[in-house]
């Protein structure tokens, strides 16, 4: 972030932000008296961004909170599933910055990204179905991101201002564990962009329900619009003689009780297929490979549900954009 100094420590919140020089993070920094004492301006990239992306018709996050519920399988398989219809433009963000993974999943590591006049050119994966992310600018494979936070917030910032997306339907966003650095600069980057809202991932244990909640929490307090909770790999399906075995046990009431709870929408289960994986090593998509999968046959059942949600936000509000043009109408 260009807001931050170059000494800040960890967690810096950036000389723009209401907190600077007062936070936790600022504590013995050597710049927190001038920050504390400069006046508050919003970022310009906010706007810049808001620009950018005024293309893109709906825009959704994946978050949960806890790491290896199946985020970016969920992400590249939402994308796969939008973009099978083919009157669609779909696009995937992969701001997991250390754990790049959609590269892989998609069947496209290994790709460089090229520049031009307009800004970075997204991998393409099919004619309706691009990709952006850090794997794409490393070396090899193996190579570590071992970036401090403002270089980690920079980096998306970049990738949300200068990549020429072009006119898509859907920008799908696949978020790393937690709820700090990389998710406090998307919501903050995206804050004027009109964000269609979030996914929550879980599974059904406590363990992972813990820290989901914390997401649900952090969505809430930032202001993020959830679209609604999915319980991922519910049970597990034996693709020879297709019995269910529960893996996960769902001590708590697992994913649907949390959801209600927590007064938000529930948008279904996902059980575990071992060729979902065996799909995500390969680069392909699960649902095209094993159609008949009952877990294939859920995500176009959540997948529906997503698209139905921002469709209908959509018409909402253009009916609001039509109104308030009749109404000025009247005024004049």
């Amino acid at each position: 972030m260009a807001d931050v100094p170059e000494n800040a420590p960890q967690h810096c919140p950036g000389t723009a932000s209401d907190k600077a020089g007062k936070a936790q993070a600022c504590q013995g920094c050597p710049n927190q008296d001038s920050c504390s004492s400069l006046s508050r301006t919003p970022d310009p990239a906010i706007d810049e961004i808001r620009q950018k992306l005024s293309s893109i018709k709906h825009k959704i996050l994946i978050v949960s909170g806890k790491g290896g519920v199946g985020k970016s399988t969920f992400t590249a398989h939402l994308a796969h599933g939008l973009a099978s219809n083919d009157q669609r433009q779909v696009a995937v963000l992969d701001v997991d910055i250390c754990g790049p993974s959609i590269p892989t999943i998609m069947g496209v590591a290994g790709e460089q990204v090229h520049q031009s006049a307009s800004g970075w050119s997204p991998i393409y994966v099919s004619d309706n179905l691009a990709v952006m992310s850090v794997g794409f600018l490393l070396k090899g494979p193996e190579d570590a991101v071992i970036w401090r936070g403002p270089r980690k917030n920079g980096l998306i910032k970049q990738f949300l201002r200068d990549v020429d997306w072009g006119e898509l339907d859907y920008l799908v966003i696949d978020t790393p564990p937690g709820t700090s650095d990389e998710h406090l600069s998307v919501v903050q980057y995206l804050s004027e962009s009109d964000v269609d809202g979030a996914i929550v991932l879980t599974t059904p244990q406590e363990v992972s329900l813990i820290d989901v909640r914390k997401e649900i929490s952090f969505c809430k307090r930032v202001g993020l619009p959830i679209i609604g909770v999915v319980e991922n790999m519910n049970v597990f399906v034996c693709p020879k003689c297709k019995k269910d075995s529960v893996i996960f046990p769902p001590t708590t009431g697992g994913g649907e009780k949390m959801a209600a709870d927590c007064s938000v929408p529930f948008l279904g289960k996902l059980p575990l297929d071992p060729r979902i994986g065996k799909c995500c090593d390969e680069g392909k998509s699960f649902l095209e490979e094993v159609p008949d999968s009952p877990a294939t046959q859920a995500y176009k059942q959540i997948i529906q549900q997503i698209s139905e949600f921002c469709t209908k936000k959509e018409a909402n509000k253009e009916q609001e954009t039509g109104e308030a043009t009749d109404v000025g109408t009247l005024i004049n």
